[in-house]
């Protein structure tokens, strides 16, 4: 039994002097990223830099833009915003319909959009230096100057996948007061992610280093999921074995010679020893969920087969034979409309007119009449969405442990919930829940039981996503921090160990006395 113990000791101790340095860094950047976040562009920030869209020289419908960039067949996305100094284009992306693509890579398989002038219906064939120039010019409004710093596949701060479909981007700062950088799409000249002075240094010290993003972009990165995983891997071995370790040491009846419950004469490993005790639980609770973030060996992929969207839809998004002319979309839409966007929905071609702080309004693409839906017809279209039957629908007027919004700079904020959802419960082998905004008709997401599993095997255990305590901020602030603080405790008195260790196995040994 002394020889096991022992084991135990030295494996928790030299693994511990390598990985707890990593466990201080993610509890340290862990709490930074409760208020700074991986820079992005969120759909509000996106709709309000826009330029105003009503009074742009719109010449060309949308059927002749079409017609001019030689576009047959149907569309994913169609959209009408202005572009760069003050030029309205229609952003219009092709349908996906290669299956051989599916087995691509994630980049590949994202189909590109067309850029084409609402006015000469020219296609844009590059982003150039004088384009992204006038798009964060654009963006940045009057009076702010613009400094051109070149075009990059991927920095520090644009690692996300969501942007690969913009790939290369160009990269502009603007003199504001926050010194913002700006990243232009290289491939239809949208400013697609934003970072200020300060989310720039704060990432440094938040997710840059939390996410281990160093390996990202460069010789490592095919490699950084599994590194990531096995430090995580480890990191639990590591904590199960220190709490073994502690338990075994710690005088539960009784005391040491020295009086203590610990046998540890040093005030350092005293401290050790006492944090560990306490704060072990969430170490691992907290290394085990951010390995769950990862979706190792893609455990949270249920395999379900896709939505069938085209047959709630009716179809794959097309023009009316007759549409409403882009003038008549403008006068019906607000008066501070910045973009319009055509849609398939339950049979009806649409079109949304999106205005900052405003639902999006809903016309009709062949009238611009405003839009409104019969009764029980969208949960009628929704009920094609699979072949499965529906075991039931609800209509959410409040959020919920699967349907909650968090804030912009969190890791799973930033995206539209709107209030009230529908709910459609499939009784399918997933067990399926597909949630559609009752306004738009859009589907805003699919959680099957894996995803479900994954919600509360990380956002409960990692970011501790529960509604109770995140509505009563700062307790869920100071519950986080405390125990942040305890963790970072426990994972800086064992560097600390540890390199005094190493410190005198590596240092010079004293030379042996002469006779």
């Amino acid at each position: 039994m002394a020889h096991v113990k022992r084991w135990l000791f030295l494996i928790h101790r030299w693994l511990g002097v390598l990985l707890c340095a990593f466990f201080a860094m993610w509890f340290v950047s862990g709490m930074v990223m409760m208020y700074v976040g991986y820079p992005k562009l969120t759909p509000a920030e996106r709709l309000e830099h826009l330029p105003a869209l009503r009074a742009a020289p719109v010449v060309l419908e949308p059927a002749q833009a079409l017609a001019a960039a030689r576009l047959q067949g149907p569309l994913q996305d169609l959209r009408l915003a202005v572009a760069g100094a003050g030029r309205p284009v229609y952003l219009a992306t092709p349908a996906q319909t290669d299956p051989a693509a599916q087995g691509k890579s994630r980049r590949m398989r994202q189909p590109r959009a067309v850029v084409i002038d609402a006015e000469t219906g020219a296609v844009l064939a590059r982003v150039g230096e004088a384009q992204a120039l006038a798009s964060a010019a654009a963006y940045a409004g009057p009076d702010v100057a613009t400094r051109y710093e070149g075009q990059l596949d991927e920095d520090a701060f644009t690692h996300s996948r969501a942007l690969d479909a913009h790939r290369p981007l160009h990269r502009v700062r603007l003199g504001d007061a926050q010194d913002t950088v700006v990243y232009v799409s290289g491939r239809t000249g949208e400013v697609v992610r934003d970072a200020t002075r300060s989310e720039r240094l704060w990432n440094y010290a938040g997710a840059w280093i939390h996410w281990l993003y160093p390996l990202r972009g460069n010789v490592f990165d095919a490699y950084w999921a599994d590194i990531v995983n096995g430090l995580s891997i480890l990191g639990i071995a590591v904590t199960l074995l220190g709490a073994v370790v502690g338990v075994l040491r710690w005088r539960f009846a009784g005391r040491y010679k020295s009086g203590r419950r610990t046998p540890y004469p040093g005030a350092m490993m005293r401290w050790h020893h006492a944090t560990g005790l306490v704060f072990a639980a969430i170490t691992l609770t907290w290394i085990f969920s951010g390995l769950m973030s990862m979706n190792p060996w893609r455990i949270f992929d249920s395999g379900a087969a896709p939505l069938r969207l085209e047959s709630m839809h009716g179809g794959p998004l097309t023009l009316p034979e007759r549409p409403a002319t882009a003038q008549a979309l403008l006068a019906a839409a607000p008066a501070d409309v910045r973009e319009l966007r055509w849609t398939r929905t339950a049979g009806h071609t649409l079109v949304q007119a999106l205005a900052p702080g405003h639902a999006p309004m809903l016309l009709d693409a062949a009238t611009a009449r405003a839009h409104h839906w019969q009764s029980g017809e969208l949960e009628a279209a929704a009920r094609r969405l699979l072949p499965d039957p529906v075991a039931r629908m609800e209509t959410l007027h409040a959020y919920d442990s699967h349907y909650y919004s968090r804030a912009a700079h969190t890791m799973s904020g930033g995206a539209d919930k709107p209030l009230p959802v529908l709910r459609v419960v499939f009784a399918d082998a997933e067990a399926s829940w597909v949630h559609v905004d009752p306004h738009t008709g859009a589907v805003l997401g699919r959680i099957d039981g894996h995803r479900r599993l994954s919600r509360w095997l990380f956002g409960m255990l990692h970011s501790w996503d529960w509604l109770p305590l995140l509505s009563r901020r700062p307790l869920w602030d100071g519950v986080m921090i405390a125990l942040s603080l305890g963790g970072a405790a426990l994972s800086l008195t064992a560097v600390v160990i540890g390199w005094r260790r190493l410190r005198r196995r590596l240092g010079p040994r004293a030379a042996p006395a002469r006779p």
